[in-house]
């Protein structure tokens, strides 16, 4: 019997859990031609596309959603997430018009966070940080979250992790390469061109850091960051590379999770040969970035300036103190020199990680690799600096943000 809609809508689906991303787009372009008339299943076909780089054909899914249920309310954003706005093609008044007509802010929201991104494209940077504002308002009301709690939590991870070392002079990278730092600091694009480089790959975003350290780590005594510092480091690191490389590739591995920074210290026990590359993007930039996305579960503190700054402050400081632990195996990569001169910064950068260099891996726009990140749109064309010092186009707005980052010990240099 032919598989229905639903089942291949529900392949699509457990392909991309396998991070077979084409396969899974197989499967979802057999659910809408099986089944046009569903919207869930073209918003779905929507959301591959854009993983895979295919920005129009995302647009146009989402169309096809939205002719089918107006309301759908994530594709409203993700189409404006896959267009560029223009003075002759945009979808302000769209979007104006179903703000006035919705009354409950949580949906709503979607439409801030798209409004605010289309008038940003626009260069109307007022009322974008408006629209912004009043989306990161609305989701920050519906989170019960105390940022207290994670300044807890990264200083109790400094605490029980206290143990440094050097890598040995002439010692080979480890195949593993971690690529961290704070969502939309310029991770994504990092990963990227390194996943350019000959017999190299990229596994994305998972979870496998965290997954195997808990499985390696004592079940008693003392709290979760106690047993995490007693963890069977060895264990954890045949864990880890099992699931990394569980299809027999045997080559170069990035691991790019940006909350892997929590784990330094575990991965270095595990692997003491790995690269870190730590990619760094000036604080009120990357502050903004985060304000300006609504993100799923993840980066509750992204949606007021005060969670935002003081989360900020905490990571800056668990990150100096893996430095300090950890100086031969953190390189830091400072975004906007890599945008600037991708091809002095590349080099040296594919060295650490023990790889060869090739200008090819420049050529961004030819990699082909899934992206799930809330970069994925962005990561697709060739490497551009106009993201550099956003931060001019909003500094009235921004200033409670930087006086807010300097009351926290944040050196708000404001690059570019």
């Amino acid at each position: 019997m032919a598989a229905d809609g639903d089942a291949w809508d529900a392949f699509g689906f457990y392909a991309r859990q396998l991070d077979r991303h084409q396969l899974s787009n197989t499967f979802y372009r057999r659910a809408t031609e099986t089944k046009p008339g569903d919207p869930q299943f073209w918003y779905n076909l929507a959301t591959s596309e854009r993983t895979l780089g295919r920005l129009a054909e995302a647009a146009s899914a989402c169309e096809r959603a939205l002719a089918l249920d107006p309301e759908m309310r994530a594709a409203v954003l993700l189409r404006s997430e896959t267009i560029r706005a223009t003075p002759e093609a945009n979808n302000v008044e769209d979007l104006q018009v179903r703000l006035a007509q919705t009354p409950d802010d949580q949906a709503a929201l979607f439409f801030e966070y798209a409004l605010g991104k289309e008038l940003h494209d626009l260069g109307r940077y007022d009322e974008a940080f408006a629209a912004f504002a009043r989306g990161a308002s609305a989701r920050r009301r519906s989170l019960n979250y105390d940022v207290a709690q994670d300044e807890l939590k990264l200083r109790r991870i400094a605490e029980t992790f206290r143990e440094g070392a050097c890598r040995l002079p002439g010692s080979t990278p480890d195949r593993h390469v971690f690529v961290i730092g704070m969502p939309r600091s310029g991770t994504t694009l990092t990963e990227r061109i390194l996943g350019g480089l000959p017999n190299v790959r990229s596994n994305n975003e998972t979870n496998n850091v965290a997954a195997a350290l808990m499985r390696s780590s004592p079940t008693t005594g003392g709290d979760v960051f106690d047993r995490a510092a007693r963890a069977d480091f060895a264990a954890m690191a045949r864990d880890y590379d099992a699931m990394a490389s569980g299809d027999g590739f045997a080559g170069t591995i990035i691991e790019k999770l940006p909350f892997n920074y929590l784990y330094v210290g575990p991965i270095l026990r595990a692997f003491p040969n790995a690269p870190i590359v730590w990619v760094r993007r000036d604080p009120l930039d990357t502050c903004f970035a985060m304000f300006r996305t609504l993100f799923g579960a993840a980066y509750p503190f992204s949606y007021s300036f005060e969670d935002l700054a003081r989360y900020y402050a905490a990571y800056e400081a668990l990150m100096l103190h893996w430095v300090g632990l950890f100086p031969d195996q953190i390189l830091q990569v400072q975004y906007e020199a890599l945008v600037a001169n991708p091809a002095a910064i590349g080099p040296g950068l594919a060295a650490f990680c023990g790889l060869s260099w090739t200008d090819e891996a420049l050529n961004i726009s030819r990699n082909a690799s899934a992206s799930l990140t809330a970069s994925a749109s962005q990561v697709r064309g060739n490497i551009y600096s106009t993201s550099v010092a956003t931060w001019r186009r909003y500094e009235k707005n921004l200033e409670p943000l930087a006086r807010l980052l300097s009351q926290h010990g944040v050196d708000v240099k404001r690059v570019g």
